[in-house]
């Protein structure tokens, strides 16, 4: 793993026992961690094994209170998990096998969670923690980047963008960029062929993998983008984040994207224009030709 810094070695006094309180964000089995700076605005992430659990619990009866609009988010941050350690750069059979399980087990069971069904809650529970196990070998890609600078900048105008959601409203513009690339585009077709979405082509089949996410967020209630994204997570004709702000701190957030741990294994490196071309997309909802 390309560490940003290296952690001492940790544990040689007591073992570290993770228990997963909700059905997202897999760090029961994964080296990374984030620390958010409030005064910049700026979410980082921290990955070195060092932080990796020695024992990992993966209880679903903990999952069973989530909030509806927790099961939504932490849902859609493990399929941005799964489906983003399957097309990364360092992806092997070993992170393959259980982000293509992670994604058919997250397309069945998510949106019967959201609706109440138990049995489906306690399946996404070993659904995200499969995507967790994925990502932590296999590495993420700039849906999480973009969500880690985005999350929290606005701050000062109330809300945050919730990382979930952020992930959700990003991950089809990301789907969208990242296909330009021939070996991403092969196998965003691949996991379209395993959820079995309709397309002769890999052009069509990347296509129906954007149209099945935006699906899934619309029946999970989460907007498509941020200028839609109001203070409540909830979709708004005008979101908490005004137009003139966004595009004030566009340069400084695509920047900061860019230079965030999980770029590295983006299939498709974003230069600054081609970053904040995609920011705007994921502000306005444009579509993604470029």
């Amino acid at each position: 793993m390309c560490k940003v810094f290296g952690l001492p070695k940790l544990r040689t006094k007591a073992h570290f026992c993770a228990v997963s309180s909700t059905s997202g964000t897999a760090t029961e089995v994964t080296a990374f961690s984030i620390i958010t700076n409030y005064e910049k605005g700026i979410k980082y992430p921290i990955a070195d094994f060092q932080i990796t659990p020695d024992v990992a619990i993966v209880d679903p009866e903990l999952a069973e209170t989530m909030p509806k609009k927790l099961v939504a988010h932490t849902g859609m941050d493990a399929m941005t998990h799964a489906i983003e350690a399957y097309v990364s750069t360092v992806h092997s059979d070993f992170t393959d096998a259980p982000a293509i399980r992670a994604i058919e087990m997250i397309q069945r069971d998510l949106v019967n969670s959201y609706n109440g069904d138990m049995q489906a809650r306690d399946d996404m529970h070993s659904a995200q923690c499969l995507a967790g196990i994925a990502f932590s070998s296999g590495l993420l890609g700039i849906v999480h980047s973009m969500a880690h600078k985005t999350g929290a900048v606005f701050a000062d105008y109330g809300a945050h963008i919730i990382h979930g959601a952020a992930n959700a409203m990003y991950l089809p513009k990301v789907i969208a960029f990242n296909a330009k690339n021939e070996e991403a585009k092969k196998r965003y077709a691949v996991i379209a062929d395993y959820m079995h979405l309709e397309g002769n082509t890999e052009d069509e089949k990347v296509a129906a993998l954007i149209a099945y996410l935006r699906g899934m967020n619309d029946q999970l209630n989460i907007p498509h983008c941020i200028k839609n994204y109001g203070a409540d997570s909830y979709y708004a004709e005008q979101g908490f984040v005004p137009e003139n702000v966004f595009l004030e701190r566009l340069h400084d957030i695509a920047a900061n994207a860019i230079l965030d741990a999980c770029t590295g294994s983006n299939p498709r490196q974003p230069s600054q224009e081609e970053m904040e071309k995609l920011l705007k997309c994921c502000y306005y909802d444009l579509d993604v030709d470029f």
